[in-house]
């Protein structure tokens, strides 16, 4: 998915680069995830996979396509119909209820309202969230609202699913159970998810472990 990729965020003489020739191959369906102290350039990698960066050196492709040499508009295009996103806040609008958050992407993209929702609304009984459709993040515990997040992230059927630090926020228990939805949803799915952690016990549930420090990759281990 990336090759050789390099990215800096000053002048060399100021602060050393994020990235370093950093090369990724993540398969249909695999779950990956990063792991490194701060510092290492795990959230810049993410960056850079998802198309929000762009990179200095190096190419992010898709199936063949290459998403950094992209305009904006079609990398726009590329987050909001191939790709999802799971945040460690969330990042819920909190002034709507939970299915309009999760069908939100949709209505985006231009389907229409009732077809959205009917789309979010068959993702709530699968995460444990029935009967809490209208309920907004407010009302909700972390974990339902972070499982909310997980839908809004898979609504679109993407093919990558991109996680920073998904449970983060979330005391052992609870994210343990985020990542049981959000690794066998994406599994159910076909698609690849690519995290980035701090957790070890998160780290677990992917098939492969990347370890990263100083902008470079150090290790990687197989489940």
């Amino acid at each position: 998915m990336g090759a050789n990729l390099t990215k800096s965020y000053a002048s060399a003489q100021e602060s050393p680069p994020a990235l370093r020739g950093v090369t990724v191959v993540v398969q249909p369906g695999e779950a990956v995830a990063v792991m490194g102290p701060s510092g290492s350039g795990k959230t810049t990698l993410l960056h850079l996979l998802a198309g929000v960066l762009q990179p200095d050196g190096g190419q992010v492709s898709l199936d063949g396509a290459d998403v950094s040499g992209a305009s904006d508009a079609e990398r726009t295009r590329l987050r909001r119909e191939t790709f999802g996103f799971v945040f460690q806040s969330g990042q819920l609008l909190p002034e709507l209820p939970a299915i309009e958050n999760v069908a939100l992407p949709l209505m985006l993209g231009g389907t229409p309202r009732r077809d959205a929702e009917d789309r979010a609304g068959a993702l709530f009984a699968p995460l444990g969230l029935a009967g809490l459709e209208r309920r907004r993040p407010g009302e909700l515990s972390g974990g339902q609202a972070q499982r909310v997040a997980i839908a809004r992230s898979l609504v679109g059927q993407p093919r990558v699913v991109f996680a920073d630090e998904p449970t983060g926020a979330l005391d052992q228990r609870t994210g343990a159970e985020v990542m049981q939805h959000l690794t066998g949803l994406t599994h159910q799915l076909g698609a690849s998810l690519v995290l980035v952690t701090h957790d070890a016990g998160v780290a677990a549930w992917c098939h492969r472990t990347i370890t990263m420090r100083d902008g470079q990759i150090i290790g990687e281990e197989r489940r």
